[in-house]
């Protein structure tokens, strides 16, 4: 079992308090956006015999097991992470797997850097997450039903929104979606700034359910993300509620401190509230347009006290213990890579004490047990 030392990453968006307050440090004054686990490339978790990417790639089967090379190859397929979300990230969709693959191929034959601005496929893996709030958090997922945004778009008074409205009215489902879309992306950007500055100053008088727009063009002004918004289901978790976002699921996380999980991948198409590249052409061959409840998710418990977040993917499994004062040892021994997470209170693994944000890596096979009193996270693969 190898204790972590995790890389922060310090993105614009990111809370400058959320991850200190966390880890019990003095905040650096700088944004601290996430915090990853794991053996991605990019940031690698360090461990006394070196990155886990070493670690790893020195064993695969001795550290992930066999049949988790098997099925994923010899490589951790999950990046497990900390998100503290200060300002809203990007609105964003990811990739499948066939579309994934399609995609880094087309890239990698037409000679894009792989680090250039407008490179889309950064690999050939889906990115499939879950996310648990650790606090209140706020974020959008998935489509509204389209009568819904159109009364949300109606309710801001706003003369060039109408044809946006109608659209919602006149086409089926899908089909109005998309269209919707497709006109908020392609419109042309003074006349959008405007829309956007006319909704923003609409959605400050209002209130209630319009401030979270407000907000957004706060920090995005005359970005036509801010509009694109209004057509996505508005979610607040509770701590220890759970959204799991799959492939092509339109989303964005506003505010709050979670855990996140992931396929290791970093595939992202953009559709706003965001300086980056946005394909629209491509974001609009991988967004599924259909209206869906955004899906809060809870954890399922089982007689030896672990809470699952169901979903429906085997490159990560997600799962807690809350571990009351005086409680007897819990054996989490697996023939599967781990990585076990505190979150609050004090928790011992193996011979590692581990305060919040303290984490440790447990190879496939080897004995894990954890007692005290607090919350641990569990992250592994299911083979």
């Amino acid at each position: 079992m190898d204790r972590l030392d995790n890389t922060v990453r310090p993105y614009a968006w990111g809370s400058p308090t959320a991850i200190p307050r966390l880890l019990g440090v003095e905040p650096t004054g700088e944004p601290q956006a996430e915090m990853w686990m794991g053996a991605h490339p990019g940031a690698p978790s360090r461990t006394e015999r070196g990155t886990l990417v070493d670690v790893i790639g020195a064993g695969p089967e001795r550290e992930l097991g066999t049949e988790a090379v098997a099925k994923f190859g010899p490589r951790l397929p999950f990046l497990l992470k900390i998100l503290a979300a200060g300002a809203p990230l990007s609105l964003q969709v990811h990739p499948d797997l066939e579309q994934a693959k399609e995609g880094y191929a087309d890239e990698e034959r037409r000679g894009v850097p792989i680090d250039a601005p407008h490179r889309n496929y950064k690999d050939a893996n889906h990115k499939p997450e879950l996310i648990c709030a650790l606090t209140e958090f706020d974020g959008l997922c998935g489509f509204r039903d389209p009568v819904q945004a159109a009364d949300l778009l109606a309710g801001l008074g706003v003369d060039s929104l109408k044809p946006y409205v109608d659209l919602l009215h006149a086409h089926p489902e899908d089909a109005a979606l998309r269209e919707v879309l497709t006109a908020i992306l392609g419109a042309e950007r003074e006349e959008m700034a405007r829309t956007v500055a006319e909704a923003t100053a609409a959605c400050t008088r209002l209130g209630g359910d319009y401030a979270p727009y407000a907000d957004l063009a706060h920090h995005y002004p005359g970005d036509p993300g801010v509009i694109a918004a209004m057509l996505l289901n508005h979610v607040r978790l509770q701590p220890g509620e759970a959204l799991f976002l799959g492939a092509g699921i339109p989303h964005a996380y506003l505010n709050g401190l979670g855990v996140e999980i992931m396929a290791n991948s970093d595939n992202v198409l953009r559709c706003g509230l965001t300086p980056k590249h946005v394909d629209v052409p491509e974001l609009l061959r991988i967004v599924r347009f259909e209206a869906s409840d955004p899906g809060v998710l809870r954890p399922e418990a089982s007689s030896d006290g672990e809470e699952v977040y169901e979903t429906p993917i085997d490159e990560f499994r997600l799962s807690r213990y809350v571990l009351p004062e005086g409680a007897d040892p819990h054996d989490l021994t697996l023939d599967t890579p781990q990585i076990l997470l505190c979150t609050a209170g004090s928790v011992r693994a193996g011979e590692h004490e581990l305060s919040p944000g303290r984490s440790v890596f447990v190879p496939a096979g080897e004995k894990a047990e954890v007692s005290g009193a607090g919350t641990v996270f569990r992250a592994t693969v299911i083979v």
